[in-house]
């Protein structure tokens, strides 16, 4: 967690910018890169579809989202993607599940590790 799922994307260019990406997102959030989850969406655009990049994680702070959806607009500007649309759906621990238990049912570890 969290989930980045790109949508309209060539495979072989978010396999070039996925560590980058990672990375980054990483020292943003302040999570392990372990956890964070790179994902390609097969779609079959009809009409006016844009490439799209979904963000799918916990609630942070404004500052956060707002940093971390700049980073992504600019690292993809910077490979030649303009007017990609990037847009967050949030989670919440009571609504997702692990081994069937939802995750605010799940004991705290003493080192907890960021979701």
């Amino acid at each position: 967690m969290p989930y980045i799922r790109f949508t309209g994307f060539e495979t072989a260019f978010l396999k070039k910018i996925a560590v980058e990406v990672v990375t980054r997102i990483s020292e943003i959030v302040n999570i392990p890169t372990e956890i964070i989850k790179i994902e390609k969406t097969a779609i079959e655009p009809i009409l006016n579809s844009p490439q799209s990049v979904e963000i799918q994680m916990f609630q942070r702070d404004q500052q956060t989202h707002d940093a971390l959806a700049l980073m992504l607009h600019t690292l993809l500007q910077e490979h030649g993607c303009s007017n990609v649309h990037i847009y967050y759906n949030l989670l919440s621990p009571a609504l997702y599940y692990k081994n069937g238990v939802a995750l605010n049912k799940i004991p705290k570890r003493a080192n907890p590790v960021h979701t």
